[in-house]
């Protein structure tokens, strides 16, 4: 099996990135959401992270 990670376009908030790991990790995407959350509080780098995974990560073709 070949996974890829993508950006989602069905799981999409801002741009599909939480949506898209959730897709790859095989997992639910609020819990995704709620530890980028969490990751932004507790060090702030967060935002920049996503910004830049939005910037990597394609958009699903």
């Amino acid at each position: 099996m070949n996974k890829r990670l993508y950006r989602s376009r069905d799981n999409c908030m801002i741009a599909g990135i939480c949506g898209g790991l959730a897709e790859y990790f095989d997992t639910d995407p609020t819990l995704i959401r709620f530890l980028w959350v969490l990751f932004t509080f507790a060090g702030g780098s967060g935002i920049l992270a996503y910004i830049i995974a939005w910037i990597i990560i394609p958009e699903y073709p």
